[in-house]
């Protein structure tokens, strides 16, 4: 047996006794456990584990392992519809409240089976190593929901974190508070209960104002509940209402469209919790009778930065070593070979139709260039005849530049940006085989719910109307005029953890616009890709509901109206077509390739109909 065949029998032999291992865990038998690119997950009854590679060395083994225990031990101990009962609305705290359940099912599956207990450890410690816990130095370098399910985990099972996150973690424990402290010891004594466990961890959300959202919107939900007749006494359990789509599908697939349109629902909704909020009082960080004297004001309604000193344009080489993104990079590659073959056949099919716009064509019957030997029957009959030459021309294919700018926020998570970093970097690297130079963005904030600027807002003593309270990254990947083979690796920086956070589109789309200004060719084409409506909490909880959406409209309307930059935007499950003149949703990440190619494909065409328009008016004068 060749040693290809060994390695292949080696890998099915290991999928299958894993695979007997979650339903047996799970004690459910009619669980269907798919390997696939990309990270694990759970959507009903099925379950979804990475792909192992044919070598399977011992780390890649025990980190495959952890994975399918924590997922067998979720099917085991996790009940969906008291977890939805409680889950929060907004979109960090929601994440959070998952990641809090995961440690609390992996805690109860860990005391009584010390198997699994030891593969959940080596998982999580390769996870700390291979995300670099050890080199960090800030507490917001390590997202939320990482920081606050290890601290939980520390609690629930009695074992210390992985030594990498230790340093990070003692910042994060620093900045817990007494109730934050009292909520973890209240959860580590409900770990066996789910719905005392949801309450502690409520709690805690709330103790470090991660629950604002949930508490300015009980006003409104109880609200709606009195007028359907419902019972508006416990809060709690009904902020989650309205969510019916599964947690476990959005870790699979990222964001799904029934998610994105809560959300739209969501921003839709701001306006009628602006009264809730004010009743809060000062509980609210941030001010929150702002946000019911702001929209009586005209200074609120211009958008502006409370300060644009923590801002930062960066490129994608700065933000990590060059290990870590050759490392990410191979990542993107696992992840999306299978996907690779399917959007590389339709970038040939672009780039066909590219260079076929570019092929050079013949102008006949001159009177002077080259002999056309088709021709040669004119001169044997008349020597005299002069429309007998040809000469060869460039057809009208303007010099072009395109834009992608990619949503990088935290919603994108999974799947989508996993899509999104492989399609861009097929995309690049056919447009250049075609002489089109291609420059890829991306926006996200440097931190969640406000960062620096937050904190010299709060220094200032919280003036009214600050605009926006958070500080923008926006990271260059590849620039215009650098080649794909120096940025390839770039991309997989998409994959990092902790770099995906909120999202300020309108900013965004204005520094990606301004960018394009500058470059020399005579066609501009701008796509943007994003999978929801502008949030970011910090901003909103002391502006307008609309207030980040209004500037988005705006910007638009400035580009679009200009007219010269071609916009075009692609919505990953969420409606952009309500914002962009020129804009296609889809469903799936995974049409967002062939979505990407088709998009570009018809613009080209576009302006090849109308080379060949201004060619045959020139002609025209001419025959008559």
């Amino acid at each position: 047996m060749s040693g290809n065949s060994k390695d292949l029998s080696r890998q099915e032999e290991f999928k299958r006794a894993t695979a007997g291992a979650v339903r047996a865990i799970a004690r459910t038998e009619d669980v269907q456990v798919a390997f696939q690119p990309g990270p694990s997950g759970i959507s009903g009854k099925r379950a979804r584990l990475p792909l192992p590679t044919r070598a399977l060395p011992p780390a890649e083994m025990a980190r495959l392992r952890g994975a399918a225990d924590a997922v067998a031990l979720k099917l085991r101990h996790h009940d969906e519809a008291t977890h939805t009962a409680r889950t929060p609305s907004r979109r960090d705290a929601r994440e959070v409240f998952d990641a809090l359940e995961q440690a609390r099912v992996e805690a109860v599956g860990g005391k009584v089976m010390a198997g699994v207990a030891a593969n959940l450890r080596a998982r999580l410690r390769e996870q700390a190593e291979s995300e670099g816990y050890d080199r960090m130095t800030r507490k917001d370098q390590l997202p939320l929901p990482v920081a606050l399910s290890l601290l939980a985990r520390e609690r629930l099972s009695g074992e210390p974190a992985p030594a990498a996150a230790q340093r990070v973690l003692e910042l994060w424990r620093d900045a817990l508070g007494p109730k934050a402290d009292a909520a973890l010891d209240e959860m580590a004594a409900a770990t066996e209960n789910q719905d005392s466990f949801g309450r502690a961890a409520r709690k805690l959300l709330t103790a470090l104002d991660l629950a604002e959202a949930e508490v300015e919107a009980e006003p409104s939900d109880e609200q709606e509940e009195g007028d359907e007749g419902g019972d508006s006494s416990v809060p709690q359990d009904n902020s989650g209402e309205g969510e019916s789509q599964s947690q476990e599908a959005e870790s699979i697939m990222g964001a799904q469209p029934e998610q994105m349109q809560g959300e739209a629902a969501e921003e839709e909704g701001e306006g009628e919790e602006e009264e809730g909020a004010a009743a809060e009082g000062e509980d609210r960080p941030g001010g929150p009778q702002q946000r019911k004297e702001v929209p009586q004001t005209d200074d609120a309604s211009l958008y502006r930065a409370y300060t644009k000193r923590f801002d930062e344009e960066v490129g994608a080489e700065d933000l990590c070593d060059p290990d870590e993104l050759a490392r990410l990079r191979q990542q993107l590659d696992q992840q999306l070979s299978h996907l690779q073959g399917v959007v590389s056949k339709l970038a040939n099919r672009l780039q066909r139709r590219l260079m076929a716009q570019q092929t050079r064509a013949w102008e006949f019957d001159l009177e002077e260039g080259q002999l056309d030997v088709a021709r040669l029957a004119r001169i044997v009959a008349n020597p005299n005849h002069s429309l007998s030459y040809k000469r060869e021309r460039d057809t009208d294919f303007r010099d072009t530049v395109v834009t992608l700018l990619i949503d990088n926020s935290g919603s994108m998570r999974g799947r989508p940006i996993t899509v999104a970093a492989m399609c861009c970097d097929i995309l690049a690297r056919t447009l250049e085989r075609c002489a089109v130079k291609t420059e890829i963005l991306g926006f996200t904030t440097r931190a969640w719910k406000g960062g620096q600027s937050r904190e010299r807002w709060v220094q200032d003593g919280k003036p009214r109307n600050p605009g926006r309270l958070n500080d923008l990254r926006h990271v260059v990947y590849k620039s215009a005029d650098t080649p794909w083979r120096r940025a390839r690796k770039n991309l997989g920086l998409m994959l990092r953890e902790g770099l995906l956070k909120e999202n300020i589109d309108g900013e965004a789309l204005d520094w990606a616009y301004r960018r394009m200004l500058g470059r020399s060719e005579h066609r501009r084409i701008l796509m943007v890709i994003s999978d929801g409506a502008p949030v970011d909490d910090s901003t909103l909880s002391v502006n307008p509901g609309n207030y980040l959406e209004r500037h988005l409209r705006k910007v638009i309307a400035d580009i679009e109206g200009r007219d010269i930059v071609e916009l075009i935007a692609i919505g990953i499950g969420h409606d952009v077509t309500r914002y962009y003149r020129r804009a296609v949703t889809i469903v799936d990440a995974e049409e967002l390739g062939g979505t990407m190619m088709k998009k570009l494909a018809d613009m080209f065409d576009e302006d090849a109909a109308a080379a060949y328009q201004r060619a045959a008016a020139e002609r025209a004068p001419a025959i008559a």
